[in-house]
């Protein structure tokens, strides 16, 4: 990099609307979002309820479309991108872990985990050492022929994570990653994604818990699809 180079955010939010529409109502979710988060950052995002957080998480995971606006990652336009290329970047580049872990009840948890890996050009021997390698990175290796009704909540959770992560994205998307769980339960998972950030991955987080943004490095906050901060 040049001498005064600034290094590009890994995720740019520009002018971003979104706005759904009905025959009958049109509602507008997101209003000119202007947001960069550089990589290796941890963010969490703060608001009242429906006030736009899951619509703007969705946006930067390439779930969504803006209405009006880019979202740009790691200094790639996605704007022009058809679905084949939105997807295959969701999938190269970004993990999501939900509040409701949505594992598989009928397959084993290492099966979970090798998911995101059916879309790759990946042999079997080699999804299963990757799966294996994310299970041992959130310490559920020997938990890997289970199924997850045999596993507490946290536990879940964490396999949830290792599935966001087995295909090593530059981006992790957390949305209420503790709102399914008890507060000894929300802070093993928050320590886990600090870890993940720690190791070099961006971590973007959804939460109503003020105790838990504190301890993430920058709190963006929404009011009415606004941001306030």
């Amino acid at each position: 990099m040049n001498k005064g180079e600034q290094e590009q955010p890994m995720i740019h939010l520009r002018n971003v609307q979104k706005t759904y529409r009905t025959d009958r109502i049109e509602t507008l979710a997101l209003s000119r979002i202007d947001l960069e988060v550089d990589a290796g950052a941890f963010v969490s995002i703060m608001g009242p309820s429906g006030c736009g957080k899951s619509t703007l998480l969705n946006l930067i995971g390439l779930l969504d479309r803006p209405s009006e606006g880019d979202v740009v990652l790691d200094g790639q336009t996605t704007a022009g991108l058809g679905d084949r290329e939105l997807a295959a970047t969701r999938n190269r580049s970004i993990g999501f872990v939900f509040q409701s872990f949505h594992l598989i009840p009928d397959l084993r948890v290492v099966d979970n985990v090798e998911i995101p890996l059916l879309y790759r050009r990946m042999g079997a021997g080699e999804r299963r050492k990757a799966a294996l390698a994310a299970l041992d990175r959130v310490e559920l290796t020997s938990r890997a022929y289970h199924f997850p009704n045999q596993l507490s909540g946290g536990q879940q959770q964490r396999v949830a994570i290792a599935r966001a992560v087995v295909g090593k994205p530059d981006i992790l998307l957390a949305d209420e990653p503790t709102g399914n769980l008890d507060s000894h339960m929300g802070d093993e998972v928050m320590a886990l994604l600090e870890e993940l950030n720690e190791q070099g991955t961006t971590v973007v987080m959804v939460t109503h818990d003020e105790r838990l943004a504190s301890r993430t490095e920058r709190i963006v906050r929404l009011f009415d699809g606004r941001q306030v901060n």
